[in-house]
């Protein structure tokens, strides 16, 4: 309508024309510019330039004084402080601009009736002409209407939309705690079930372990009654073999010889010998003989563990050898202060506190051997001793130590 406006002044002059022309291209630019997203205009880019393009060949068309002097060629930056600096005057004299077109309508319409008189008076008796049915402001306001009915349906929508999400999430929160305490319920199961199985086994093994212990109890049983039945064998295997155990170990052996005397001797009972038998890895073995109670000599006989046997018989025979000596020295011993070395076969008499008696003993006494005066000592000095001996052709221990004991020269 508002170019139509400016055909139908032919009288208006070039300053009226050019401010017509101003609307009109503030009109385009309108469009082009400010009813376009903000974000576009402000960050620039191809769109921006091409719209920019698009308004200055329309202002080279209509007013070419219009036209900023800088070129776009030139000066790349221009073309968007230009943009901005013309959005910021639209936006701001808009208003003035819907005023104004509604005034050139309103003046276009005044024209175009004026053209029409032919005089005066019918401008006066002539009727107002009839509203526009279905102009643009009817079509705008129905528009609206509708825009605000579709705000209203689309809020509705809106909020039974949220009302519908917020229910799903909240099913979405109780269907992951239902999962989550079906999870740990699953796990509760797995780990009852684990338990289970483990009582299950420990069962199994308690019920294998009492049968194990009933089988090892009654193979105990079998080998106490095996015990007692070997320890009365002991005793009679001891009995006749006059051997004693003392101890026993992984490496020593102890044992204790009681020889049975012969009849002519079955009234004298002498101290037992304790022999003590070690072994090694080698298939070797060390027998100690501990005869200080018994007065042999303490050795030592060492070998091959299949020796033994005759390393104990021929420590009983030398025992038994020496059954008198030791049985007539044992029975002094009662009555006479005495001492036995047996490795020096020399018998020491204590008469007095400072009268010391040695009598040696040779070997085989007392079938063989004889036994003699070897010296008389007081305080330390030695006596004469030519004198000194028994009325018996072949004197005995005893006979010497009684000697001794009743002879006044002494």
């Amino acid at each position: 309508m508002a170019v139509n406006a400016t055909s139908r002044m032919p009288t208006a002059n070039k300053h009226q024309r050019r401010r017509i022309g101003r609307f009109l291209i503030g009109s385009t630019c309108f469009n082009v510019i400010v009813k376009r997203p903000m974000s576009s205009v402000v960050t620039g880019g191809g769109c921006l330039k091409t719209e920019m393009a698009a308004v200055r060949s329309v202002l080279q068309r209509c007013d070419p004084v219009l036209l900023d002097p800088c070129s776009d060629s030139e000066q790349p930056d221009c073309a968007e402080a230009e943009a901005a600096r013309m959005v910021l005057y639209l936006t701001d004299s808009r208003r003035v601009q819907k005023v104004l077109g509604r005034q050139l309508f309103v003046l276009d319409s005044m024209m175009s009736l004026l053209e029409g008189l032919k005089s005066a008076q019918q401008l006066m008796t002539q009727p107002c002409p009839p509203q526009p049915e279905g102009g643009a402001r009817s079509r705008w306001k129905a528009l609206k209407v509708e825009y605000r009915s579709g705000v209203e349906e689309t809020e509705t929508l809106l909020r039974s939309l949220q009302d519908k999400i917020q229910h799903i999430d909240n099913r979405r929160h109780t269907l992951t705690q239902l999962i989550t305490h079906k999870m740990q319920h699953s796990e509760q199961l797995e780990s009852l079930q684990k338990a289970q199985n483990a009582l299950q086994s420990c069962d199994r093994q308690l019920t294998g372990l009492r049968a194990e212990s009933e089988a090892a109890l009654s193979q105990l049983i079998s080998w106490q009654r095996l015990r007692d039945e070997l320890q009365v064998y002991v005793s009679a295997v001891q009995e006749v073999m006059q051997i004693n155990l003392l101890s026993f170990n992984q490496s020593e052996l102890c044992v204790e010889l009681r020889p049975r005397p012969s009849s002519e001797q079955a009234s004298n009972e002498l101290d037992p010998l304790k022999l003590s038998i070690t072994w090694s890895h080698d298939e070797r073995f060390s027998l100690q003989v501990s005869g200080g109670a018994a007065g042999l000599v303490e050795d030592c006989v060492s070998g091959r563990w299949s020796e033994l046997s005759a390393a104990l018989l021929d420590v009983m025979q030398c025992y038994m050898g020496q059954f008198q000596l030791l049985s007539e020295i044992q029975g002094l011993r009662a009555s006479f202060a005495i001492d036995w070395r047996p490795a020096q076969r020399l018998l020491v008499y204590l008469k007095t506190a400072v009268l010391v008696c040695h009598l040696e003993v040779e070997d085989g006494y007392p079938s063989t051997g004889r036994a003699r005066l070897l010296s008389v000592r007081r305080d330390g000095q030695p006596l004469d001793t030519c004198g000194l001996k028994p009325h018996k052709s072949d004197p005995s221990l005893t006979d010497w130590l009684v000697f001794l004991c009743s002879s006044p020269l002494v």
